[in-house]
């Protein structure tokens, strides 16, 4: 088993730890979420883990039936949260995200490229299609994913171009020759397209740090855009074999784009539940989900799959040869894709089906237990090359931060896993690090 495999490893800003009935506990926060303090505090102790960076999830739209139970994804814009936090960090990066559904690209290489500069070269780009919110941008129905797909290549490739269509190293400042910058440099894209047409240039040079691209591309579109642009895979690999498939595909594609497979790192997320017992653990992870919405997850389910359980007995074991044919147009392919996969493996019951990340969560590698027991799956994992790291999203309660952060963290390190410290003091810089 290699010891020397050098993980990037990445923190969710997002308050999964109050989510299902988590946000009830005394030590929540929970009303905290709408100020920068949680932000900031733990995007401070997770620099002082040296963790590659820190990650805002967002989305456009949001549930009002659900607010009755929890926050869910309401939230502070991630931009402008990231560019409070910069000014209380030095060195750890700031993902934000920013759908090319929903914004104009002129609009979001200037803001990305504004926070490259507050942060001085700390922001990446998380790149989302986005799920849902069409409504609330004059559309009657939301976009296919190959559309929206289409989109965003060119979407991306606009804003790259604007980002390079005034170049840092054109400022001169040279007071004595009396010239700003060298206005020869700094040219128009002229970009006229099937989405956009877009003159440019930027009104404002670029820093001097590459912005990284991260991207969330799972279905057979979201792949290939990933494998071309995408500098960071993160994607719900529910299982070391699922992050393997998605790992040896992402690795094909990068090659057919002409790049070079080390250069799309996979970070899959790590929902981690973690207490100093595991029945600890289990009992946060259960207290989180006491009040699981059963008839919702059970029309999830029926969504996603096509199979209905609503009148399932409890004691009946749900078998392969119970899948019917998959429905034509799930609300998302990859998630449909990774629980009829599931169902395909696994004899489960429904009451143990409704607690598996496939249905409670996003899907992602999930670990109930102590930090010995995080550290043990995620250097499995490790030594198997199917990952380059992983975005922590701790769950169920403030504890399972600080176990992740104090006890997981030291003992990755002291295995050889991560660094000891910062080498550069930019997000691509951390991104090129090794050990």
């Amino acid at each position: 088993m290699s010891q020397n495999k050098h993980l990037h490893i990445g923190l969710s800003l997002a308050p999964t730890w109050q989510s299902g009935d988590a946000w009830r506990r005394a030590d929540s926060d929970i009303e905290g979420i709408y100020t920068t303090d949680f932000a900031v505090d733990l995007a401070r102790r997770a620099e002082a883990a040296h963790l590659d960076f820190v990650f805002r999830p967002d989305v456009c739209a949001v549930n009002e039936s659900q607010l009755d139970a929890g926050s869910g994804f309401a939230c502070l814009d991630p931009s402008i949260l990231l560019a409070a936090v910069s000014q209380h960090t030095s060195r750890i990066g700031l993902v934000s995200t920013v759908s090319t559904t929903w914004n104009p690209p002129y609009v979001v290489a200037r803001q990305l490229q504004s926070l490259n500069w507050v942060s001085r070269g700390r922001i990446g780009w998380n790149i989302v299609t986005a799920l849902q919110g069409h409504e609330n941008f004059g559309l009657s129905t939301m976009p296919s994913a190959d559309e929206r797909y289409q989109r965003a290549a060119e979407f991306t490739a606009v804003v790259r171009q604007l980002w390079d269509s005034f170049p840092g190293d054109s400022v001169l400042v040279d007071r004595e020759a009396g010239r700003y910058a060298d206005a020869t440099r700094i040219k128009p894209i002229n970009h006229e397209g099937e989405h956009f047409r877009v003159r440019g240039p930027l009104n404002m040079p670029a820093f001097d740090a590459r912005i990284p691209l991260i991207q969330a591309g799972a279905s057979e579109a979201g792949r290939d855009f990933a494998a071309s642009v995408a500098d960071v895979v993160f994607a719900p690999t529910p299982d070391l074999q699922a992050a393997q498939d998605l790992r040896d595909d992402l690795s094909r594609r990068a090659l057919r784009h002409g790049r070079d497979p080390a250069d799309v790192r996979l970070l899959p997320g790590l929902s981690l539940y973690l207490a100093d017992t595991r029945e600890q653990a289990r009992e946060i992870f259960l207290h989180t989900h006491a009040r699981l919405d059963r008839t919702r997850k059970l029309e999830q389910i029926r969504e996603m799959t096509g199979l209905d359980l609503t009148a399932w007995p409890d004691d009946k074991p749900v078998t392969p040869a119970d899948l019917p044919p998959p429905p034509p147009s799930p609300a998302s392919r990859t998630h449909s894709h990774l629980l009829r996969r599931l169902l395909a493996r696994e004899s489960l019951t429904v009451s143990e089906l409704l607690l598996r990340p496939e249905v409670i969560s996003a899907a992602h590698w999930q670990v109930i237990g102590t930090a010995q027991d995080a550290v043990e799956s995620i250097q499995a994992w490790a030594a198997s090359g199917a990952i380059n790291g992983f975005i922590a999203a701790p769950g169920g309660s403030v504890g399972s931060i600080t176990v992740f952060l104090e006890q997981v963290m030291p003992r990755l390190v002291e295995r050889g896993l991560f660094r000891r410290d910062y080498q550069g003091t930019t997000f691509m810089e951390h991104l090129r690090q090794r050990l």
